[in-house]
Formats: C-alpha cells, structure tokens, sequence
C-alpha cells in the first residue's frame, strides 16, 4: 500500500502573494479515508464487471451524495458540505482510484456544472438548481462540445433564438457525460452568430422540457462504467430567466467552468496514478522471474520510480492550484499546467502498470489494463494536451495574458 499522506510543503507564490501550506487538516484526512472506504466497498469489487458490462451503476449517485459528496466545495448555505478546493481534489483522487467513471460523475455535476452556477447564477437560479444539487437531489451536466466543434469552441453551430419570455434552443451535443442520468444540463449556444465566440451565452436546460433527448454513446476504449453520449435540442423553450449570466457571456462562462472541470480532472489523474502504483507494488512482491522478486529488476525499480515521481509532482500541482482557488484568484494558467501534467503522468503510469504485470496486464484479471484504457480520455478531454502545451508556452512567450474575470469562485472561508 503507498502511503498518500501529504507531507508538509511550503510555498510562496511571488506574484499572487499566495501562501500554500499543503498539510492536510484532520477533516481532510477523514474525507480521504471516508472516501477511500467507499471506494474499497462500493467500486472495487464490482467495477470489473460493471466495465465488461458498459454499465453505469446509478445507485452509487445517492450514496455519494449521503455521504456530502456531490456538493463538496459547494458552501452550506446552498446544500454543499462547505469545504475547500482541495477538499475536493481529495474526492476525486479516491473515486478515481476506484474507476475514472465516477470521479467523472463528481467532476462534470460539481466542477463544470454547479461551480458555475455558484459564480455566475443568481440567487433565484442557486435556489432553484444549485441547492438541490449540492444535496445530490437533482444531478447536473454540461453541453459545450458538438460533433464539429471540441477544442474550437466559436465553431459550435447550436442557437437560442429569444422569442418573447424564451428562447428556442435547437442543435446538438456530443461526449456529455452524465447524458442518460442529469436532471439539469449548463448548455451553449450562440444568440448572435454575427459576435462569434462574443455571441455564445449560456443556459440551464432540464431534460423533462419538451424537444430534448439523449442517446448514450456505445463502443468507447475506455470508461465503460460511465454514462457517455449525446443530447439533442427540437425547439426547446428555455424561460429567459435559465439564461446565465448575460447572453454574450457564454464563452467566458465556459472557460471559467473548464478551470473546475479541469481541476478536478487533474485530481482525478493523481487518483488514478496512484492506483496504477498501488497495483504494480502489489505485483512487484508476488511475481518472481529468475529467481527473485521482480521488484529487484531495476528496470521495473525504473517504472516504480517515475511512478512516484509523477504522483508527488501531479499533486503539487493541483493543490497549488486549489489554494489559488481558496484565495478567490483566477487560476487558467496553474490549473492547465496541473491538467496537462497529471494527465499525462497517468497514461505513462498506467502504460508502465500494464508493462510490469507482463502478460497479464494486457488481461482483465488485473486492473491495470482497464487504468490503460481509463487514462487516454482525460488526455483529450477538457482541453487536449496540444491545447494546454500552446496555452503554457504563450503564457511564458507573453502571447497569452489572464484578465481577472468580473465574476469569481468565492474564496474559500472555514465555517
């Protein structure tokens, strides 16, 4: 077993004045193990089944929320748990540990979703979608990609054309997570196509209007435990007042919501980094080849090390990044880096898991073969890795400056 407690680090980051203490406090340690028991009892003894199956277990839905984990970061005042960032950060790591499809789950309704009705809606829309959220009554989504518009989000095609108290919504998305399960979708839409990317506004949409479905997605290489697919807009009358923000907006809201997805999608990389490590030192000490462990293999030692490296310099990095969004500061820039890093180190862990277990990890009775397979979608979605080596190099080449939003995530505040 790899011992996950954090260590004591310090850092000052110069220009935001941001002091990081990474200790965890006593509550986080008791999420971690929290949820880490939860994992060993609810995922892990069915989770090869469920992914053989393509099945998406909904029941896990509510037990997550019991235990306050579908509202986290989300302050009490609105239903959520009222922790920190990193407190979230913690969630997804174990969940992922457990199979990516449910840190996903966490990550699309909290991250993407009611972080951003937190920072944008209104106190009527935070009533009426994010309180029930947070408790995990009601599940949230978020429709940005289309079948010809991923990384170039100005070319989605979908429009909400405002007629009297709505606007008809008509167009389509696809790789929505959650599509089959989410009562409540944050979806994109251009209201001026003339504006381009400055014509894109945003809009709470629930499934049970008239002129929406979905279809789940089959086939995929990985994930299979999740619910994956597309939604589908037929003249949907949306009430002007689900429009969040101003229209026009939308892109900004998008990529302000893309800095929680990818947050936690980090998070999850580090979780799943971990399982990869856990599983190959497992291994390490049951198989034997000429004579002695394979652990004493220094190649294998190779692939142990680059492991654990990879793991503490993903954590750093996201962490870093939670306490930035503790502070109430904006974050593109770190929680990319945290992104494109974590996310990378997970592929070459679970490449390198599968490798040390030899033949048997190109089977399903090892894990490591479903962690390969996990690892490649969160390397393209939420910004693919091209997109977040572009992103770094015009911040160091001075290409690419943040502007502070006129809408940020509250600071965090101990209750």
């Amino acid at each position: 077993m790899v011992n996950i407690t954090m260590k004591y680090y310090h850092c000052e980051n110069l220009k935001g004045g941001i002091s990081m203490n990474f200790e965890f406090t006593e509550e986080q340690k008791m999420l971690r193990e929290t949820v880490r028991n939860f994992v060993d009892k609810e995922i892990m003894p069915y989770i090869a089944e469920w992914d053989r199956k393509g099945h998406f277990e909904r029941s896990l839905i509510p037990k997550l929320a019991e235990l306050g984990l579908m509202g986290v970061c989300i302050p009490e005042k609105y239903g959520g748990a009222g922790m920190d960032y990193n407190s979230l950060a913690i969630v997804c790591e174990e969940l992922e540990r457990g199979d990516t499809a449910f840190r996903t789950a966490v990550s699309v309704h909290t991250g993407l979703n009611s972080l951003a009705i937190l920072q944008w809606g209104t106190e009527e829309q935070k009533q009426k979608y994010l309180v029930p959220q947070a408790k995990g009554e009601k599940i949230g989504a978020f429709g940005l990609t289309e079948p010809g518009a991923g990384s170039d989000v100005a070319a989605i095609q979908a429009t909400a054309v405002k007629e009297g108290d709505y606007y008809i919504l008509n167009g389509q998305k696809t790789w929505i997570s959650l599509c089959d399960i989410a009562d409540n979708f944050l979806v994109f839409a251009y209201t001026d196509k003339s504006k381009k990317h400055h014509g894109i506004s945003a809009f709470i949409v629930e499934r049970e209007w008239e002129g929406f479905s979905s279809k789940a997605i089959k086939g995929k290489l990985g994930i299979r435990a999740g619910n994956t697919g597309e939604i589908f807009f037929d003249n949907v009358k949306v009430p002007k007042e689900n429009l969040l923000g101003e229209e026009g907006e939308g892109f900004k809201i998008a990529m302000s919501a893309l800095d929680n997805g990818r947050f936690t999608v980090a998070a999850g990389a580090v979780g799943l980094i971990m399982a990869c490590l856990e599983a190959s030192v497992k291994y390490c000490h049951e198989r034997e080849t000429f004579g002695k462990p394979i652990g004493k293999h220094q190649l294998v030692q190779q692939m142990i090390a680059n492991m654990e490296a990879g793991l503490q310099m993903s954590r750093l990095l996201v962490y870093r990044a939670g306490e930035l969004k503790n502070a109430g500061k904006r974050n593109t820039r770190e929680t990319s880096l945290a992104k494109w890093q974590a996310c990378d180190f997970a592929n070459k862990a679970a490449d390198d898991a599968v490798q040390i277990h030899g033949a048997y990890g190109y089977s399903d009775e090892y894990p490591v073969e479903r962690y390969l397979r996990n690892s490649k979608a969160p390397v393209i979605y939420e910004g693919t890795r091209e997109i977040h080596t572009i992103m770094q190099a015009e911040y160091v080449l001075g290409y690419r400056k943040d502007k502070p939003l006129n809408k940020m995530l509250p600071a965090w505040e101990k209750n």
